[in-house]
């Protein structure tokens, strides 16, 4: 009797620590613009190595803003991943980002990561074009200016485009303030958020996409598309995408540990699936890397501090 007495207290004790042990590990909640199968594969990958599940939010960086926005006097998310820098410095500067650094950071480059912030991965923007439109293959920015591409190219809209808007910004930086009112004029269609420039080219109704996500015009290559993607002669933006926990969380523990894990092996081997640049120097990417590209002078925190300006000067130019 003694020994089932036992048994028993041994059994509730140790359902005891168990349920401890699932409460200790809350579930957190991640909110990321870019790739929804990036995000899937990180959360399903994390989940399994931790047992924290985690609800995710993935949509474009205009509509993951507004919904942080919305949510100012009630945060809900824990981690925030952005497709732009300039969200890093904004937030920083706001007092709204919890400093941590991941022992799995110590690979990635200090341009990458400070101490509130640390790249998930890296893109760069491009012109994607179609081989099979009946144009001449585009060396540079100003060539989808020139009149054999009337009517036949596509844009990101800068102000739901994280990267789009650091592009434009950089090109204004260094004196190309004329070339989106000479795109206007030869009819350049803005439409929305990266794939809605995409999708018509790929689809063959339109010729090149001005300042493409250079990842997903690679994705869709190695899926058969017809879609070459090109990197202008007179260089472009690299778009590091900040991984940051915001002061709000509960569950800090739990978020420093999804930060570890999109760093870890594993996490950065799922980056460079999508053709995105690890953060990590010693993973390998399927793709050029910042060392291979000419890139633009971009001052990212000053151009976000004059965010409406630039969009409304580039509006302007859209005749809007």
């Amino acid at each position: 009797m003694k020994r089932l007495s036992l048994l028993i207290a041994t059994t509730a004790l140790t359902a005891a620590a168990s349920a401890a042990a699932t409460a200790a590990r809350a579930d957190i909640t991640v909110y990321t613009a870019g790739p929804g199968g990036l995000a899937k594969a990180l959360v399903q990958g994390f989940t399994k190595e931790s047992g924290i599940k985690v609800n995710l939010y993935q949509a474009t960086t205009g509509k993951v803003m507004a919904r942080l926005k919305a949510e100012q006097s009630n945060p809900q998310a824990d981690v925030v991943i952005s497709a732009s820098w300039g969200t890093a410095t904004s937030f920083a500067k706001q007092g709204l980002l919890m400093p941590y650094t991941s022992p799995n950071a110590a690979k990635v480059p200090d341009f990458l990561k400070t101490d509130t912030a640390v790249a998930e991965g890296v893109s760069a923007l491009a012109i994607a074009w179609n081989p099979k439109s009946g144009t001449p293959r585009p060396t540079d920015w100003s060539d989808l200016a020139k009149p054999y591409y009337k009517d036949k190219v596509t844009m990101p809209d800068p102000a739901q485009s994280g990267s789009a808007f650091e592009l434009v910004a950089a090109l204004d930086g260094n004196g190309q303030q004329g070339l989106f009112g000479k795109l206007h004029g030869n009819g350049v269609l803005v439409a929305g958020a990266n794939k809605a420039a995409l999708n018509p080219v790929l689809q063959g109704a339109k010729a090149a996409v001005f300042g493409a996500v250079d990842y997903i015009s690679m994705a869709a290559k190695a899926k058969g598309e017809s879609v070459d993607v090109i990197f202008p002669e007179s260089g472009t933006v690299v778009a590091p995408r900040p991984m940051m926990i915001l002061k709000s969380t509960t569950h800090a523990d739990e978020a420093k540990k999804f930060v570890d894990y999109v760093l870890s092996d594993a996490g950065q081997a799922a980056v460079a699936k999508v053709y995105l640049m690890p953060a990590r120097t010693d993973v390998p990417a399927k793709r050029p890397t910042i060392s291979e590209l000419k890139l633009l002078k971009l001052d990212s925190e000053g151009a976000q501090a004059k965010r409406a300006a630039i969009l409304g000067d580039f509006a302007k130019a859209m005749g809007k």
